[in-house]
C-alpha cells in the first residue's frame, strides 16, 4: 500500500512529546513490511542542520489562505526505507518555538494541512491512505472531504486519524479559521465543524475521517465517557463503530539494556547483575546516598496535573517516612518544580530532581531505579511504563488508558502480574500500593526477580501494532472486512 503520514513532529528530526516517537517508529516498521510509506512534517528551524544538509528540494508552489498567497517548498530526505517530506515556509516554521506562542497557530497548521494536500499531485505521490496525527493535522481529512474529494486525483484516497491526547484539540475562533481555509458558513453547524461556538481542528478530523484510532484500547473506551471525553464524548460515541484503540510500541533498539550506551553496565533478563551497577552509578551521579538496599522510585515525564503529581504532593512526607529514595526528571508547571526542589533540600541524599530534557539521564533513571511511578489522571498510552519494564524496573501505575493495558498488578494467589496498580485517583491508595511493592522488594526477592524478568521479556515492538494498522488500512480500502471495535481481538 501507499501510505502518507502527516504530523507536526517526528523523531529523529523534531520532538516535544510521544507523538514524535510514534510517527518516527511506526513509519519505518511499515516500510520494512513492504509498504510505500511517506511522512510530511513542517520544516522547523529546530531541525538539526545535519538533516537539513541532506535534504533535496522537490518543488515549490503558493498556498492560498484567504487573501494571502504563501510560499510552500517541499524538501525531501530518504532514510530508514521511508521518504520524509518537509513543508517549508520560514514565516510559519522558521520561528524559535515549535508550538503555542504566536497566537496564529490556526494559520500555521491550516497552512500545513492545505500544503500537504496541494503537494501530493506535484510530488507525484497518490496515497491509498492518509494517516493524520493529532489536531495539528486535523484539517487534512476535513479539507480533503470538503474541498478535494471531487477531484479525480483525490477520489480514492481514504483518511484515518489518530488521537494521541484528546486534551489538546486546536480550538480557535470560527471567523479566523474561515478566513484562512475558505470554509463556508454552511459548514459551521454542530454536526460538522462548529464546536461550542468555536472552530476545533480535532473535531473536524473526528467528523470527516473514515476511521479514528487512538493509542490504546482502554483510552478508546474512556474517551467515550464524559469524564475523559473533553466535551467530545458524544461525537466519539456516535462514531464508536469507527473508533479503534491500537496500543503503541517502543523502539526496542533504542531502549535495550543489553546494548544501551547511556547506562553504566549492560544487562539482560538472564543476567541482571549489571542493574546493581546502574543503580550505584545513578545514586552517585545524582548525589543520593549510595546504598544498594534502599529502593529507588523513579519518575520521568512532564510535570503536570495530568501525570498525577498532585497525589505525590499530598503524600510526599508519608512516602519519605519510608526507607526509599525518589528521582524525578522532567519539565513543566512551577508548582511541581517548587515541590521537588523543596523535597530535594528537605530530604538530602534521598530525593533528586532534575528539571530538564536529558535523554541520556532518562535512560540511566530507567536502568538504575527499582520502581517506576506513574499515577496519571489519564494516560492515552504511556511509553515510560513500557521502557521501565524493558529495563527491569517494576512499574507502579494507576489503572487508566494504556497503563491499564500494559501493567497487570501482581496477584499473590495466582502468581500473575508484571507490576503494581491502583484504581481510584486517591493519594493514599497510591501510597498503599507503593508500600506493597516495597514489601515484595525487601521480603520476597524471588517474586521481585520474577516481576523484573516478566517486564524485560514483554513484547514492546511495533510489529503487532503495525499489523493492526495495516488491517485497518485494508479494511478502509475494502480489501478485508473490518472487525467491530466493540468486539475483543
Amino acid at each position: 500500500m501507499k501510505i502518507l503520514f502527516t504530523a507536526s513532529e517526528c523523531v529523529p528530526f523534531v520532538k516535544t512529546g510521544g507523538l514524535a516517537d510514534v510517527v518516527g517508529a511506526l513509519a519505518p516498521v511499515l516500510a520494512k513490511q513492504g509498504h510505500d510509506v511517506r511522512v510530511m512534517i513542517p520544516l522547523y528551524a529546530h531541525i538539526p542542520q545535519t538533516y537539513v544538509a541532506r535534504m533535496e528540494h522537490v518543488t515549490d508552489f503558493e498556498v492560498q489562505l484567504g487573501w494571502r498567497r504563501q510560499y510552500c517548498g517541499i524538501e525531501k530526505l530518504e532514510d530508514s526505507g521511508v521518504t520524509w517530506y518537509f513543508i517549508d515556509n520560514k514565516f510559519y516554521f522558521g520561528r524559535s518555538y515549535i508550538y503555542g506562542m504566536g497566537g496564529d497557530e490556526y494559520e500555521r497548521f491550516g497552512f500545513f494541512c492545505r500544503g500537504v494536500l496541494n503537494a501530493l499531485p506535484l510530488i507525484g505521490f497518490q496515497p491509498d491512505v492518509i494517516h493524520a496525527h493529532d489536531w495539528q493535522s486535523g484539517m487534512v481529512p476535513a479539507l480533503h472531504k470538503i474541498q478535494y474529494a471531487h477531484l479525480p486525483f483525490y477520489m480514492g484516497i481514504k483518511d484515518i486519524f489518530t488521537i494521541h491526547n484528546l486534551q489538546y484539540q486546536g480550538i480557535f475562533g470560527i471567523k479566523e479559521v474561515q478566513d484562512v481555509l475558505g470554509l463556508g458558513d454552511t459548514l459551521w453547524t454542530n454536526d460538522k465543524l462548529e464546536c461550542f461556538g468555536c472552530a476545533n481542528f480535532l473535531k473536524a478530523a473526528l467528523v470527516y475521517a473514515d476511521l479514528i484510532t487512538t493509542v490504546s484500547p482502554s483510552y478508546a473506551e474512556e474517551i467515550q465517557t464524559a469524564y475523559y471525553g473533553e466535551r467530545l464524548d458524544g461525537l466519539l460515541r456516535a462514531r464508536r463503530h469507527q473508533l479503534y484503540g491500537v496500543l503503541n510500541g517502543l523502539d526496542v533498539e533504542d531502549y535495550n539494556p543489553a546494548t544501551d550506551p547511556f547506562i553504566a553496565a549492560d544487562y539482560t533478563p538472564e543476567n541482571i547483575a549489571g542493574k546493581a551497577e546502574c543503580k550505584r552509578a545513578l545514586q552517585e551521579e545524582l548525589g543520593l546516598d549510595v546504598d544498594p538496599n534502599i529502593p529507588i522510585v523513579g519518575m520521568v515525564g512532564r510535570l503536570s496535573n495530568q501525570k498525577g503529581l498532585d497525589l505525590v504532593d499530598y503524600i510526599i512526607a508519608d512516602l519519605m517516612a519510608e526507607k526509599v529514595q525518589l528521582v524525578v526528571l522532567g519539565m513543566g508547571e512551577s508548582r511541581y518544580v517548587n515541590l521537588f526542589s523543596w523535597a530535594e533540600g528537605e530530604y538530602r541524599g534521598r530525593v533528586a530532581a532534575r528539571f530538564t530534557m536529558d535523554s541520556g539521564l532518562a535512560h540511566r533513571i530507567y536502568a538504575g531505579c527499582d520502581m517506576f511511578l506513574m499515577p496519571s489522571q489519564f494516560e492515552p498510552c504511556g511509553l515510560s511504563q513500557m521502557i521501565a519494564m524493558r529495563y527491569g524496573t517494576v512499574p507502579i501505575v494507576r489503572e487508566t488508558g494504556g497503563l491499564r493495558d500494559t501493567v497487570l498488578s501482581y496477584n499473590e494467589f495466582t502468581g500473575e502480574g508484571n507490576g503494581f496498580t491502583f484504581f481510584n485517583y486517591n493519594a493514599h491508595d497510591m501510597l498503599h500500593v507503593i508500600q506493597r511493592a516495597m514489601k515484595y522488594y525487601h521480603d520476597e526477592p524471588e517474586i521481585w526477580r520474577t516481576l523484573q524478568e516478566r517486564g524485560m521479556n514483554g513484547d514492546y515492538t511495533w510489529d503487532r501494532s503495525a499489523a493492526k494498522y495495516v488491517e485497518l488500512y485494508r479494511g478502509m480500502l475494502g480489501e478485508t472486512a473490518l472487525r467491530d471495535p466493540s468486539e475483543p481481538d
